[in-house]
């Protein structure tokens, strides 16, 4: 990006008005923010990173070669780990819809009504796209968006919660994906559809590069979740899997009938590890191009996994549980930033980070305000700097006990209309092949509320209330085991009165926001 004044020239013959729109807006923010903003001056302003957020879908931590998988092969992806900074202790939701609210807002999806997969955003929300486009960045959204529908008339859409263009799909998708184009018809796009995301996304940078405007640019696959289904190419990777995966067999959707289906472990594993090779090269793919348009230098690359590994892909695990719970398995993820400029040396953090650190962290290397609401992540800035020696505030997972019946007579948040899926998905639910949406007002805070698995994560030590049913409460020294199988509780009461007591009046901060009490 370069400065203010080189773009007179052509805003007289009609171009880079974008740019200088963009530029007045961001210095009439700075003058509404005091004396203190006017440090950020051209030469910072220049300096802000291009940003790509990369995201899997029910990807888990050990899904990836620089951590150990037996199988896996992730060239692409240990490459960014052996270069940049590997996050060894990054979290997700256990979900991927709540995942995706935390990762826009910074803040706990039940602040907002997003307990689970299939429920939307409330308009209202402040989101990391709103914050960097008010900053002068140019931004779009890429694949899977699952936060509401992407029609362009849902108050949720990408359109909507900030970004000046996107190429969506309402839930997942697998070969030959249907997209909607900035909230217009669905359209079937021919191909792997990791592949067909980054291509779009790379024309898309190279738009950007012309307009020389800093981007924004998300960009949600759709793998590995299931139904599985990989290129021939990959598949042939994986027919070497070890035979004893043959004799279990796990349930998942038929890719010819959408309906629940019975198979060998061995087949599934073979094109869900296909999938993720296949994402994996799509994002060396995106790599290379930026470097050869001059861009890599100065573009974060932030990739992560969205939840832990699914029942349907689960052969073994160092950790407990699987995605939905809140033990480690559901809800560590790879974690992984690329940043030459930033970060030149590669290093390896145990530091605990998590989806909802994404928008302080940015906001701060944009030069972007933060919303003035509740946020439940940090700015990880230091850390990227190497100077960041302990996290210090916790951080909460908390399942929502949701009771549909209370909700079908509550007053929806949206009009239901606007609540409708339009893009076509393999797997049928309730008879469709679409995905509909719902949020509602939640009529009072009451004693049950608090109820569902949680868990609050501050340095080594991990607290679970009722993470399985009559779990009761347990204490973890993840430090010495990882794989949550000694019970402290009973060892440290003090600490566990502690955390009990710093998780309910967190929850009563997140119910407040639910009520609709924190806004502005």
């Amino acid at each position: 990006m370069h400065g203010f004044f080189p773009i007179l020239s052509d805003i007289v013959t009609g171009q880079g008005w974008q740019r200088f729109l963009s530029l007045m807006l961001y210095a009439i923010i700075l003058c509404f923010q005091g004396e203190d903003a006017f440090a950020v001056g051209e030469k910072e302003l220049e300096d802000r990173p291009n940003i790509i957020l990369l995201m899997g879908d029910d990807h888990g931590w050990e899904e990836v070669a620089y951590n150990g998988h037996p199988y896996l092969k992730t060239p692409c992806l240990d490459a960014m780990a052996s270069t940049g900074l590997r996050l060894d202790h990054f979290y997700a939701h256990p979900s991927c819809s709540p995942t995706r609210g935390s990762i826009l807002t910074g803040r706990h999806p039940n602040r907002y009504g997003v307990f689970r997969p299939g429920y939307s955003l409330r308009p209202g929300e402040v989101t990391i796209a709103h914050l960097l486009q008010e900053a002068g960045y140019a931004t779009a959204h890429f694949g899977k968006w699952h936060v509401g529908p992407v029609k362009k008339s849902s108050p949720t859409s990408p359109g909507a919660m900030g970004f000046d263009t996107w190429l969506s799909h309402d839930n997942f998708f697998e070969l030959d994906p249907v997209f909607s184009r900035n909230g217009g018809p669905p359209k079937t796009f021919d191909g792997e559809s990791s592949a067909i995301l980054i291509e779009q996304a790379i024309d898309y940078i190279e738009t950007q590069q012309q307009a020389e405007l800093p981007f924004f640019t998300v960009i949600w696959f759709g793998s590995p979740h299931e139904p599985y289904s990989g290129i021939e190419s990959d598949l042939k990777l994986y027919q070497d899997l070890p035979g004893k995966y043959a004799k279990l067999e796990v349930s998942l959707t038929s890719n010819e009938t959408g309906q629940r289906v019975r198979r060998p472990l061995r087949d599934v594993l073979i094109e869900r590890y296909a999938e993720i090779t296949a994402m994996d090269r799509s994002i060396g793919k995106l790599r290379t191009a930026l470097k050869a348009m001059g861009l890599r230098d100065n573009t974060l690359l932030w990739y992560c996994g969205d939840n832990g590994i699914p029942p349907s892909g689960l052969r073994a695990s160092r950790f407990r549980g699987l995605k939905g719970k809140v033990y480690e398995n559901g809800i560590r993820v790879p974690g992984i930033i690329e940043w030459p400029r930033g970060i030149p040396r590669p290093r390896v953090s145990t530091l605990n980070a998590v989806t909802s650190d994404i928008l302080p962290t940015l906001c701060a290397l944009a030069g972007a305000r933060t919303p003035d609401l509740p946020l439940d992540g940090i700015d990880l800035t230091p850390l990227l700097k190497g100077n960041m020696k302990e996290r210090g505030a916790p951080i909460a997972f908390w399942n929502f006990p949701v009771r549909r019946s209370e909700e079908d007579m509550a007053r929806p948040y949206i009009d239901p209309e606007l609540q409708k899926g339009t893009t076509p998905l393999v797997k049928q639910m309730g008879g469709l092949f679409t995905r509909n949406f719902r949020n509602h007002h939640h009529p009072a805070i009451r004693k049950k509320d608090f109820q569902g698995a949680r868990a609050i994560l501050v340095d080594h030590y991990k607290l679970v209330v009722d993470g399985d049913q009559g779990s009761g409460t347990e204490l973890f020294d993840l430090k010495k085991d990882p794989g949550e199988t000694n019970n402290l509780a009973m060892t440290f009461p003090g600490l566990v009165q502690r955390l009990s007591r710093q998780l309910r009046e967190w929850q009563g901060g997140v119910m407040n926001s639910l009520m609709e009490r924190d806004a502005p």
